[in-house]
């Protein structure tokens, strides 16, 4: 009997791990013939392994009591590769449970049913034309918004990596940017091949052409004589944050829009995709994609207030250390800072919480935040103190925020776990803005306390990247929208 139950162990884990080998390739053709990406049950699986895959559908047990097969998603992923597709996120997942378990499709067959649930998008003609895209400072953000536009790299790419523009220019520089880019201590190495071009100073990375610009100044860089036109820049360097500043990028020829990878200043409108994105207008050519933790809080934020209202709460963010601070005590101008980031807790200022209100005017005045800086290189939490206008219960406002994960507008912002052994290196790499710790939840009457961990990094550049995509009037629907 032990060696029958071995044997059907070892059988459903080889179907799995084979369909899951299958659709890698069909998943990688699909966004490269149609900009489409794939998901299940709002876990993205752009870059996936097969491993990654597997665990996805393993995920779907917290929202569904039935498991959903490898095999089933298969079906639907193979069917939709034999379609015409406008760019969108397409929920394989969502689409096969409603096949196979909830007959949703009636009396349709496959390709029946999912033109139906497609509706909007299988048949439609993509007519967006692509962008330009250069990168003005090549730091933690500006690298890994690299790796994020190069992986979609393919014909229907409608975000074109051209150029990174950097400081410097000294022998050897070209290889240690193509090192940096291609090692990552915290996200690991690069998927893919990066070589470099000394010729025409350079990077090749997985069939992109990347020039590489040296320049002390934005508005002495001329893009339209590397063929770059109309080009929007993100500005990863911080050290313009208002209107006047980030107007020098308008000055060079072939630039027509600015974003910003920090909170802007004065009237300049900051971002938080999934919150006030339908802020951005065609006529905008300055915008900010506000900070990490900004994007971290504001749609859980959003969404609970929209639930229950806030009266009131504070914001205490963990952040792990960045750049700005010293290895080891040294000058600082900021107070505290000076210290070693990497041998101490280091009490500071955030302007998050007072920074929400630009996203979301509802909580202007209502919230007080402070950060404490711990010696991680990445991943942060942000602990959310708030007062209701309605009472909860910590099972029910778990449940509102795993739905909100979802199938809500803001899925792309909040994930949700239920695990009860998660840290925070295992949320390195994760794609939302932020993620709902569940079994930390505390409740009393109209008090509550939520834990939602971020990846300060990852998560906030893919926050950016969906902003600029909007700048760019490129607009991915998530279907189905049930």
């Amino acid at each position: 009997m032990n060696q029958q139950l071995e044997q059907a162990l070892l059988d459903s884990w080889q179907e799995r791990q084979e369909y899951a080998e299958q659709m890698l390739p069909l998943m990688g053709k699909l966004y490269r013939d149609f900009a489409v990406e794939i998901t299940v049950f709002g876990k993205p699986l752009m870059g996936a392994s097969v491993i990654d895959i597997i665990k996805a559908h393993r995920s779907v047990r917290l929202h569904k009591e039935e498991k959903l097969k490898v095999r089933y998603s298969f079906a639907v992923l193979e069917a939709l590769a034999g379609m015409t597709l406008a760019p969108a996120k397409i929920d394989i997942g969502k689409l096969a449970y409603g096949f196979f378990h909830e007959e949703r499709a009636a009396d349709l067959d496959m390709k029946g049913y999912l033109t139906r649930e497609l509706e909007g998008v299988a048949g439609c003609v993509d007519n967006h034309a692509p962008q330009d895209v250069v990168l003005y400072g090549f730091g933690r953000i500006g690298r890994i918004m690299a790796r994020l536009l190069i992986e979609r790299q393919g014909k229907n790419n409608k975000l074109r990596l051209r150029a990174i523009v950097v400081r410097g220019g000294k022998d050897g520089d070209l290889e240690k940017r193509a090192s940096l880019l291609r090692r990552d201590s915290v996200h690991g190495p690069f998927n893919g091949s990066i070589t470099v071009d000394h010729e025409r100073n350079a990077l090749k990375a997985n069939g992109s052409f990347i020039q590489v610009i040296y320049a002390n100044s934005p508005e002495e860089v001329d893009y339209e004589q590397y063929g770059i036109k109309n080009a929007l820049v993100v500005d990863n360097t911080g050290v313009w944050r208002d209107r006047d500043g980030l107007s020098k990028h308008l000055e060079s020829k072939g630039v027509a829009k600015v974003l910003l990878t920090a909170p802007g200043k004065g009237d300049i409108k900051n971002i938080v995709y999934g919150v006030n994105h339908d802020d951005i207008e065609a006529a905008d050519q300055i915008m900010s994609a506000a900070s990490c933790t900004t994007n971290a809080i504001t749609p859980v934020l959003k969404a609970l207030d929209e639930k229950y209202g806030i009266r009131n709460g504070h914001v205490e963010t963990v952040h792990s250390y960045t750049n700005d601070q010293n290895l080891i005590d040294n000058f600082h101008k900021a107070e505290r800072r000076g210290r070693s980031a990497s041998l101490n807790m280091v009490i500071t200022e955030t302007g998050a919480a007072k920074a929400v209100s630009k996203a979301y005017p509802k909580l202007a005045g209502k919230l007080t935040g402070n950060a404490i800086r711990v010696p991680t290189p990445n991943v942060s939490l942000a602990i959310l103190n708030l007062n209701l206008e309605n009472p909860t219960s910590k099972e029910e406002i778990n449940e509102y925020l795993k739905e909100a994960a979802l199938r809500s507008d803001l899925q792309d912002q909040i994930d949700y776990t239920a695990s009860t052994e998660i840290v925070s290196t295992d949320l390195v790499g994760s794609r939302a803005a932020s993620v709902v710790d569940s079994q930390a939840t505390i409740t009393s009457d109209d008090r509550v306390t939520l834990y939602v961990w971020y990846d300060n990094e990852f998560g906030y550049t893919c926050q950016v990247v969906r902003v600029a995509q909007k700048m760019a009037g490129l607009s991915f629907e998530n279907v189905p929208n049930w």
